[in-house]
């Protein structure tokens, strides 16, 4: 296993700048203070604005897709996807009944996936997260806990919880995370800054197919397919993931159905380290 990626070697941080909403709703805030100060009678209508305000910024972090609260890679790069790639996300890992045999599957086609693993789960199965390595593909950070509640954390919250992740999973794989997804893609105003502090980039998706909850293979991947095109980026579960009604998970029927979709349109499917790490 190789030593942990130093800072040194990843992107060089720039100057963290603050997304034009969060700058809207801290000017708000003052103005609708300010408006009190001078005038009490308005507060009604200050509190409405505010309110307002809260539910805009509330519902935003509640849109995984988002970039209004700030960078959110959706899709990879233009030469990425000149070059035909897509990137295969898979999240909630390491399971040791369903992480194996995607990785068979992904081998017997020749493709890579990025691997977005809860670090608890690594910690507790590290040998599989260190397979998943082996065969190339990549381990990328997707929180030590995975809480229902990581979208309330401020700061200091997030900061430790991804820490621990990204210190976790660099001791088991040798490689430090460069890529964060949140827990169901939900987050709030304090997480930028967070990862730009960590020099982690953001990313979401540009398909999902919704198989925590779908049970139909079928449906998973007429999700996925879509409108499928270059330079997309698809989500599917190796953990937490809904099962058909022969018991049998979902992202084994629908894995080597979609592989063969990629392979019928040319498509070539790369790890996120190496679509950016190419087109930068």
């Amino acid at each position: 296993m190789h030593a942990p990626t130093s800072p040194a070697s990843l992107p060089v941080a720039t100057r963290w700048r603050m997304p034009l909403l969060v700058k809207a709703s801290g000017a708000l805030h003052l103005a609708a203070g300010a408006a009190v100060i001078a005038s009490p009678a308005t507060w009604p209508w200050a509190l409405g604005a505010v309110a307002l305000d809260h539910a805009l910024v509330t519902a935003t972090g509640l849109w995984p897709r988002s970039t209004w609260l700030g960078p959110n890679l959706r899709r990879l790069p233009d030469a990425s996807a000149a070059r035909g790639e897509v990137s295969l996300t898979i999240d909630d890992g390491p399971n040791p009944e369903v992480t194996p045999a995607v990785l068979d599957l992904l081998d017997a086609a020749g493709a890579r996936a990025t691997f977005f693993c809860i670090a608890a789960h690594a910690e507790a199965h590290p040998q599989l997260c260190r397979e998943i390595v082996r065969r190339g593909h990549s381990v990328q950070n997707h929180s030590h806990r995975h809480s229902h509640t990581f979208s309330l954390l401020g700061s200091r919250g997030f900061a430790r919880e991804i820490e621990r992740a990204q210190d976790a999973l660099a001791q088991i794989t040798g490689q430090r995370p460069r890529f964060f997804r949140a827990p169901a893609g939900l987050r709030n105003p304090f997480l930028a800054p967070v990862l730009h502090e960590l020099r982690l980039e953001l990313v979401s998706w540009t398909r999902r197919g919704f198989d925590t909850v779908k049970h139909d293979p079928a449906d998973v991947l007429a999700r996925l397919t879509h409108e499928l095109r270059a330079g997309d980026i698809l989500l599917l579960h190796d953990g937490n993931g809904a099962r058909t009604a022969s018991g049998r998970p979902v992202v084994l029927e629908v894995l080597p159905a979609l592989l063969k979709r990629f392979a019928a349109a040319g498509l070539r499917t790369v790890t996120l380290p190496e679509a950016m790490q190419a087109s930068a």
